[in-house]
């Protein structure tokens, strides 16, 4: 599959908690973007149609053994038992059509293969079948990479400073309302982002990204809109034959519990790489594009990386080049930690123990007071 595919980063050992909070630096890098991708071989550059579609094979592969193992042989075993198993497979399937989206976002930064075609191709069957507008988040998403970090023109998980945080905030900042808002982020988060742009940069007017007309895009890019939808009416479409051949809790079962899945899986990885004590954000006084790309943090999900194809554990290397196949990222992201230094952050804790630690520590964003940079925003968390 490629060198790179096999490669692992060096673990980092564990680190304290005062070590992970340890801020990254916030000042012009002593490198640059060129100097970066010297360090990494060239090869990592490369991209490979055949490995890319084994990948897509492999995947998808897993998700028909799945599916026919739950539809063929789950009614067969004592009824007690069938309450453990349809979650497993719900579960087991989500991770691996996690994978899947992962292929169809990487068509979307032209990482697959050569062919631009090709990559738009694979990418809106993929993301279609995921329910995804694959053209409609393609854009807003190499936005998001253009502006990472800015607090101006960022697309995506852009935090809310103390005077924008809502009213009821305060009474959510306790273990259960941050319980709560992480369940809604985590089961609705990505269909209201899509369809309402919530947790989106502010418009001046709807934004939504199932509108060709939304100010996300541009006048060119509005066709492809179209497009996108064609996608997902299609795939609904067919689920509304399925369900009415099969009876809708066959769907729901089959296909829309592991869908939750993916989705909450989408959200928790993007959250996770955004969103970190240690973080910066910048307005445009200080924001440029090789410091907001800076600005994102590698996770490890431990077996799930793989299974994932690693954007969980390479998210650095990929802000700073997005057309890098997935199966070379861990061998540039090695190559390239001597050159980054203390830019570079990794965070081992516990996903799950990181996921709650973030909720409760990164609720809005400020200067530090008395700080010259005032175009340099930390994650704060004290309301009073």
């Amino acid at each position: 599959m490629g060198a790179g595919g096999r490669m692992s980063v060096p673990s980092e050992g564990k680190k304290s908690q005062s070590d992970v909070f340890q801020r990254v630096p916030h000042s012009k890098p002593p490198f640059t973007v060129g100097e970066i991708k010297k360090a990494i071989p060239p090869h990592c550059f490369k991209r490979s149609v055949l490995n890319s579609f084994s990948y897509v094979v492999y995947d998808l592969t897993i998700a028909f053994l799945l599916y026919y193992a739950a539809t063929n042989y789950f009614h067969l075993l004592p009824y007690n038992l069938s309450y453990i198993a349809w979650p497993l497979y719900w579960i087991c399937q989500g991770c691996n059509l996690t994978g899947v989206w992962v292929i169809a976002h990487e068509c979307g930064h032209h990482a697959f293969s050569d062919y631009q075609w090709l990559d738009d191709t694979v990418g809106l069957v993929l993301h279609s079948a995921l329910l995804v507008p694959y053209f409609s988040w393609k854009y807003s998403h190499r936005r998001h990479h253009s502006n990472t970090g800015s607090m101006d023109r960022d697309e995506v998980f852009v935090p809310k400073v103390k005077s924008g945080i809502s009213w009821f905030s305060t009474y959510l900042n306790n273990p259960p309302g941050r319980i709560l808002i992480l369940l809604v982020q985590l089961t609705l988060g990505w269909p209201l982002y899509l369809m309402f742009n919530v947790s989106g940069r502010p418009y001046d007017r709807f934004a939504c990204h199932f509108d060709p007309n939304s100010p996300i895009y541009t006048d060119r890019e509005r066709l492809q809109i179209f497009v996108s939808d064609a996608g997902i009416f299609a795939v609904l479409f067919g689920l509304y034959h399925l369900a009415a051949a099969k009876g809708l809790a066959w769907v729901v079962c089959v296909y829309g519990c592991p869908l939750l899945i993916v989705n909450g899986f989408l959200v928790l990885i993007t959250y996770l790489q955004h969103t970190h004590p240690s973080l910066p954000h910048y307005d445009s006084s200080e924001w440029d594009w090789l410091r907001g790309a800076l600005a994102t943090v590698d996770r490890d999900y431990g077996i799930l990386n793989k299974v994932f194809h690693n954007i969980t554990d390479t998210h650095v290397a990929h802000h700073l080049f997005s057309t890098m196949p997935h199966y070379h990222a861990m061998e540039a992201t090695k190559a390239i930690k001597p050159i980054l230094g203390d830019y570079y952050q990794f965070d081992g804790t516990s996903i799950w123990k990181a996921m709650y630690r973030e909720a409760r520590e990164c609720v809005y964003v400020e200067p530090d007071e008395g700080d010259q940079n005032k175009g340099v925003f930390w994650y704060k968390n004290k309301l009073h």
